[in-house]
């Protein structure tokens, strides 16, 4: 009894405080997991000529996005709780070359890239793959350098999450309308083009926001609460189209963001405008 007396009373809260993150990434890997686990039955089944061949497709594309969805939690409950750390740091770039790396690239290889002719197909997936995978390291390697005040918090190219989100929702677009055919027509050069262009821009200097500073508290949170559930309500009722809207969206926000005035950025950012005195 005397240490449970002695114990400090906010050890149990730190404890989770230290969990709660890595669990948020243990997550997304176990998303990217079942999502490589749908792949290979949908290959399955293609290769039986069932009828049925996209569901499984489909199923991983949605454990690809929910992957996506547990990225964006572990990293900001980890700021929160004030507990970053390099163990963290490593584990979330290792579950991203999963669900982000491998699981998009097997998908879009099965479905489209395959058919490609003189196994140019799975180069074009696995330039996606190894860019993605140089550009978590590139990103870690940075995270550990003197931190700088005045250093961007800003994405530089972009990020291997968007990326897979984007091509996720896109190939979901394109199986929606395609769902009773063999293939998907000519959109297999598209996606080709797609995978290629994300691997560039994974590399770009082109700046992307990360939200990492933004401000969930606000001077009217019921009104704001009620616009974010709408918002998600709204989202997943069209969910086959305006996820792949929302990740163009933000690809192409990338281009636009210089041509905007910081007040502008600040506001659709959500981020308050820095002094430059």
């Amino acid at each position: 009894m005397a240490r449970l007396k002695n114990r400090p009373p906010n050890s149990a809260r730190k404890g989770v405080a230290y969990l709660l993150p890595s669990l948020m990434t243990a997550g997304n890997l176990f998303c990217g997991f079942m999502a490589v686990l749908q792949i290979i039955q949908g290959s399955l089944l293609q290769a039986e000529d069932n009828i049925a061949w996209t569901q499984p497709y489909e199923t991983s594309l949605l454990w690809i996005l929910g992957a996506f969805i547990f990225d964006m939690l572990d990293g900001r409950v980890a700021r929160l709780g004030g507990h970053e750390s390099a163990f963290g740091r490593e584990f979330d770039s290792l579950a991203d070359v999963i669900s982000f790396g491998i699981a998009p690239a097997l998908l879009v290889f099965k479905i489209v890239l395959a058919e490609l002719p003189a196994r140019i197909g799975w180069m074009i997936a696995f330039v996606y793959l190894v860019c993605g995978a140089m550009r978590l390291a590139r990103f870690n390697t940075l995270a550990v350098e003197p931190q700088n005040p005045s250093r961007s918090k800003d994405f530089s190219g972009f990020p291997i999450p968007a990326a897979a989100g984007l091509v996720a929702s896109v190939t979901l677009l394109l199986l929606k309308y395609y769902e009773s055919d063999r293939v998907i027509g000519n959109f297999k050069y598209a996606l080709a083009a797609l995978l290629l262009f994300l691997s560039f821009m994974m590399f770009s200097k082109v700046s992307y926001p990360s939200f990492k500073t933004l401000d969930w508290r606000s001077q009217r949170p019921i009104p704001r609460l009620l616009l974010i559930v709408a918002a998600l309500a709204l989202i997943v009722q069209t969910y086959h189209y305006s996820l792949a809207v929302l990740f163009t969206g933000y690809l192409i926000y990338g281009f636009v963001r210089p041509k905007l005035s910081r007040r502008i950025r600040a506001e659709i950012e959500e981020e308050k405008i820095r002094s430059t005195v």
